[in-house]
């Protein structure tokens, strides 16, 4: 719970800091787009006609490895600590064994002629090369996507994500969906996020000065530890949403009520050079996907990396 995969608010005086919320949160969604562009075929047909996947991987490791530069740039520009980033990604073990035995040992492929053995064993099943360049393209895919939602929380205050979320949501208004209940349930949620962390640490120390180890045991005997944490915390959660509902009922709250707001979003000079230089990445990334996907471009080749296996 301590590795939290969101970003605690840091109030430097950054660039990144500056920016609008609405610059960023769209700023967020299109990077995670150009993440899963497809930068090429899945494959390519060589000079022999065999159909080729190592052109495919080279390109989208190539251009993922250039997002990842940018990515770091950002990082460093907004002074978010890369410390706090790697122990996020502590969480993701379970996920990276897990795609792993998936997708090299458990996963076989349809035209096995035209994957790259490794090993073949006595029964007949092999593993191939193919798997792991695979389950390295997916999980860099997730690390960088954790990369740009850490600078996102970390640059910006949980108001402010919300404000920029019920702005894009403001369409929605004309077939009376309730965007301003919809805001106010994310902001509430980001709230207390810290708050029921807070909770459970109290709890589990508190369980852990009572004989309860939450580290050691089988499967069965943490199942049983943890519950002993859950039905605490679920029930401090009703407690706190309940003292929360009595003191929105005696401030007058309507959820239906036009609302004022005690900060305004406003475009200044530097949101409109953050917008330049989005624009510029984007479409410099919609058109190396256009390039390797149309014409079959090789950027590996460029670095002069050889084509074959």
């Amino acid at each position: 719970m301590t590795n939290s995969l969101f970003g605690k608010l840091t109030s430097y005086d950054t660039f990144i800091h500056r920016m609008d919320s609405r610059i960023k949160m769209f700023a967020l969604i299109a990077l995670m787009v150009c993440c899963f562009l497809p930068y090429g075929r899945s494959a390519i047909i060589n000079a022999d006609g065999i159909p080729e996947f190592f052109g495919y991987y080279a390109n989208q490791f190539l251009i993922l490895g250039f997002m990842a530069l940018i990515i770091l740039i950002i990082m460093i520009l907004a002074r978010v600590s890369f410390l706090s980033f790697l122990k996020s990604l502590a969480g993701l073990w379970f996920m990276i064994i897990f795609l792993l035995i998936f997708m090299v040992f458990v996963s076989q492929p349809v035209n096995p002629e035209l994957m790259h053995p490794i090993y073949e064993f006595s029964n007949g099943y092999t593993i191939y090369w193919d798997g792991f360049l695979q389950c390295a393209h997916v999980i860099l895919r997730i690390v960088l996507m954790l990369a740009l939602t850490l600078i996102l929380t970390s640059t910006t205050a949980p108001m402010d994500i919300t404000f920029a979320l019920e702005r894009y949501l403001t369409p929605l208004r004309l077939i009376k969906f309730p965007t301003q209940i919809i805001s106010m349930i994310i902001s509430l949620a980001l709230r207390f996020i810290p708050t029921l962390l807070e909770y459970a640490q109290r709890i589990m120390k508190a369980q852990k000065s009572r004989g309860v180890d939450y580290n050691k045991g089988f499967i069965r005997g943490k199942i049983k530890s943890i519950t002993t944490l859950i039905i605490p915390l679920l029930v401090s959660c009703f407690s706190i949403s309940d003292d929360l509902s009595f003191a929105m009922d005696a401030r007058g709250y309507d959820p239906y009520g036009k609302r004022s707001r005690y900060k305004t979003l406003t475009f200044r000079f530097v949101d409109g050079v953050s917008s330049f230089m989005l624009i510029l990445i984007l479409g410099g990334f919609i058109t190396l996907c256009v390039l390797a996907q149309s014409y079959q471009i090789n950027f590996w080749e460029v670095f002069g990396v050889s084509g074959t296996w």
